[in-house]
C-alpha cells in the first residue's frame, strides 16, 4: 500500500516540482541567513561599546584569532556620561568563545582596501567571564589603530598631484640608468660595512630611538599651526640667498677660507682677553648706576653741550682775563684793609639777618615797601599850574561808648550804633618767619558787628597790588 503510494508521488510531475521548488526555498534560505547564523542553533550574544563604528555595518565579522566567530548583529549610537557619543555594537557570537574572559580587548580592524571592516577579539586570561546580553565598557576597547583609509586620508588633492609629478620625474630620471645604478650599488658596500656598528648603536636600547618619533610628531603638532607663516620664512630665505650669490664669490668664498686660520689666532688670544673681559665687565657693571642716571640727565647734557658750543669760541678772550682777574682777587685776598672791611660787613649782615628775615618777606611776597614808596610819591602830584594839594578822606565816626572821636577807657564795643567797633591790626601777617604765608596788611575782611584786634581769622592770601 504505502509502496505504491510512493509509485503514484513519484509518477506526478506536480509532486515533485512542487517537492523541489520548496527544497530550493529552504537551501536559499538557509544561504540568505548563514551570515546572520543558522536557524535553531544556540549563539552567545553580548554588546561592546567603542568610541567609534568607523564604517563598521550590520552583518560584518567578529573574529578572534583570525576565526570568524560571530557576526555584528546590531549597531545603535549612545551617549557617554561625558557629554561624547559611542556605538553600541549587539554581538551574537558562536558558543565556542562562551564565556569571553573579562580581561578580553576589542578593535575594529580593516579586512581590505576596498574598506570592509571587522571586530578582532584579543581574548584574555581571566577566570571569570560575562554573562549572556553583558553589555562590555569602553574600557575594553584598545588599542586604537591608524588604518589605511586614515593613512590615505592624509594626503589632499595638491599632496596627490604632488606625489604623482614626483613619480614621474623619479621615473624619468632613473630611466636609462640601470648600470650607472648597479654601479652605485655595488660602490655603496664599503658604506654598509661602516654604517653596520651606526645601525647597531641605533638600535641599541640605549639611545631611545623609540622616542624620537613621538617627539618629531609633538614638534610637527607644534609646527602645523605656523606652516603659512614657514612657507613665507621658505620664500624669505630663496631671496636672501638669491642676494647672497651674488657675493658669493669671492667675498663669502674669501670668508670661509680665512676663517680656520682667524679661529686658530682666536684659540691663542681668547685665554690672555679673557682677564680682560672679566675686568671689563666688572667695569660696566659699576658704570651701570652711572648710565641709568645718565639716561634721565643726557636731555639737561644735551642743552648744555649746545649752549656751549654757543660760547666756545668766546672762551680763549675770557680765558686771556682769568689770569689778571684771579691776580687782582688774589691782591685783595691779602690786603690787609679789604679783609677787616669783609670781616665787619660779615658782622653787620650776620647782625642785620634777624630784622631782614622779617623785613624781607614784606617786599619779596607782599610788595609792601613799593606800594609805600608809590603813595607817598602820589600824595603831591596832583595839582595844576599854580601847585600841588594833599588828597584826603574824613571819616564820621560812630558814637558810643569808647567811640574813636574822643577819648576813651577801651576799645570800641557797640552801643547804640552797630558800627561801634574797633577793628585794629598793629601787627599784620607777611610771610616771616612764624607767620602764615599771607600779606594780610589791606586784605582783611571787614567783620562787621564784632570787635577785631590782631590777626583776622583765615589766610588772606598773598595776592596784593602789582603783585601776583
Amino acid at each position: 500500500m504505502t509502496r505504491g503510494r510512493a509509485s503514484r508521488l513519484a509518477a506526478s510531475p506536480t509532486m515533485v516540482g512542487a517537492i523541489t521548488v520548496l527544497i530550493v526555498i529552504v537551501a536559499v534560505f538557509l544561504a540568505y541567513n548563514a551570515n546572520r547564523g543558522l536557524p535553531f542553533v544556540p549563539t552567545y550574544r553580548v554588546s561592546v561599546l567603542v568610541p567609534d563604528a568607523a564604517s563598521l555595518v550590520p552583518g560584518d565579522d567578529v573574529r578572534m584569532g583570525g576565526v570568524r566567530v560571530g557576526f555584528v548583529e546590531d549597531i545603535s549610537p549612545v551617549a557617554r556620561p561625558d557629554g561624547g557619543d559611542a556605538a553600541k555594537l549587539d554581538l551574537k557570537l558562536d558558543n565556542v568563545v562562551k564565556p569571553l574572559p573579562r580581561d578580553s580587548t576589542f578593535v575594529i580592524r580593516t579586512q581590505s582596501a576596498l574598506g570592509l571592516k571587522y571586530l578582532q577579539i584579543a581574548k584574555g586570561r581571566s577566570p571569570a567571564g560575562f554573562a549572556p546580553g553583558s553589555l562590555i565598557g569602553l574600557g575594553h576597547y584598545k588599542p586604537e589603530p591608524v588604518e589605511l583609509d586614515q593613512v590615505l586620508n592624509m594626503f589632499q588633492e595638491p599632496t596627490r598631484l604632488a606625489i604623482q609629478r614626483n613619480l614621474l620625474e623619479f621615473g624619468n630620471a632613473l630611466a636609462g640608468r640601470g648600470p650607472d645604478l648597479n654601479r652605485a650599488i655595488g660602490a655603496a658596500k664599503p658604506l654598509l660595512a661602516h654604517a653596520t656598528p651606526a645601525m647597531r648603536n641605533l638600535a641599541s636600547p640605549r639611545t631611545e630611538l623609540a622616542r624620537f618619533f613621538p617627539a618629531i610628531e609633538s614638534v610637527m603638532s607644534e609646527l602645523a599651526p605656523v606652516a603659512e607663516t614657514q612657507g613665507r620664512l621658505f620664500a624669505s630665505l630663496d631671496a636672501t640667498f638669491s642676494s647672497l650669490a651674488t657675493v658669493a664669490r669671492p667675498f663669502i668664498q674669501e670668508t670661509i677660507s680665512k676663517t680656520p686660520p682667524t679661529l686658530d689666532v682666536a684659540d691663542r688670544a681668547f685665554p690672555v682677553l679673557r682677564p680682560f673681559l672679566r675686568h671689563s665687565a666688572a667695569l660696566f657693571a659699576d658704570l651701570r648706576p652711572g648710565a641709568e642716571a645718565l639716561r634721565r640727565t643726557a636731555p639737561i647734557l644735551a642743552s648744555a653741550l649746545v649752549a656751549g658750543a654757543r660760547v666756545l669760541p668766546a672762551s680763549p678772550r675770557l680765558n686771556e682775563q682769568l689770569p689778571p682777574t684771579a691776580q687782582a682777587l688774589l691782591d685783595f685776598n691779602n690786603d690787609g684793609g679789604a679783609r677787616s672791611g669783609l670781616r665787619r660787613l660779615g658782622e653787620t649782615v650776620s647782625l642785620l639777618d634777624p630784622a631782614l628775615s622779617f623785613i624781607t618777606p614784606a617786599q619779596s611776597v607782599c610788595n609792601y615797601a613799593t606800594l609805600l614808596f608809590r603813595n607817598v610819591g602820589s600824595a603831591s602830584t596832583v595839582g595844576d599850574g599854580l601847585g600841588t594839594w594833599q588828597r584826603f578822606i574824613t571819616f564820621d565816626l560812630p558814637p558810643g561808648p569808647n567811640s574813636e572821636e574822643s577819648p576813651s577807657s577801651g576799645p570800641a564795643s557797640g552801643g547804640p550804633d552797630s558800627r561801634n567797633f574797633l577793628h585794629s591790626n598793629p601787627y599784620p601777617n607777611t610771610a616771616s618767619p612764624g607767620q602764615p604765608r599771607e600779606c594780610e596788611a589791606g586784605n582783611e575782611r571787614y567783620l562787621a558787628g564784632r570787635q577785631v584786634i590782631g590777626n583776622v581769622p583765615g589766610n588772606q592770601g598773598t595776592e596784593t597790588e602789582g603783585q601776583r
